[in-house]
């Protein structure tokens, strides 16, 4: 990508990426209060402060600040949850109302009490068009692509994590928890 420009010598090419996705890839995690999830189960996203999400939300310009979390969602949304050591932790502080996890996010649909359940969707987004921007106010379209972490709540699942020494890196997954 970065060496279209450097016959022009106007730029160096190095850069962090050797190409970047054309597709824009979200996942997009969402909660819900109700006591069973159903096919009619009503979610609430989770607003994080500089990823897309809201298709009514401009581009924030977050520079020269950089939202690692938000950063990581991108990353995360190239692969499955497993190969993310941290999602799954991520997704067990929201079910636990953590204050400092959800201080990293623009907003929480749950202010009085966490959700029952969590899950992530991914969603592939796209820039409207002038045109469609004018008729909708919406800054971008998505469609879902499919799920990314299934539905899960507290007392359903369990973290099994592995690498419990500081030089392993952990990695958890989500197991039902016993019944009884």
């Amino acid at each position: 990508m970065n060496t279209v420009y450097n016959r022009f010598h106007l730029v160096g090419t190095y850069g962090a990426f050797g190409s970047i996705t054309r597709p824009r890839y979200e996942v997009i995690v969402e909660g819900t209060d109700e006591p069973v999830v159903t096919a009619s189960t009503k979610w609430r996203e989770y607003e994080f402060k500089g990823k897309p999400g809201d298709l009514g939300r401009m581009p924030p310009q977050i520079a020269p600040y950089h939202l690692r979390l938000d950063w990581l969602m991108w990353f995360a949304a190239l692969s499955s949850y497993e190969e993310q050591p941290w999602f799954a932790p991520l997704m067990q502080k929201l079910l636990e109302g953590d204050r400092a996890v959800l201080a990293l996010l623009r907003s929480n649909p749950f202010p009085e009490r966490p959700p029952r359940y969590v899950r992530a969707l991914v969603y592939e987004y796209h820039f409207t068009s002038p045109a469609e921007r004018a008729a909708s106010s919406q800054w971008w379209t998505r469609k879902v692509v499919g799920t990314y972490f299934p539905a899960s709540s507290l007392a359903a699942h369990t973290l099994a994590c592995s690498g419990a020494r500081r030089t392993e890196v952990r990695r958890c997954t989500l197991k039902r928890a016993p019944r009884g």
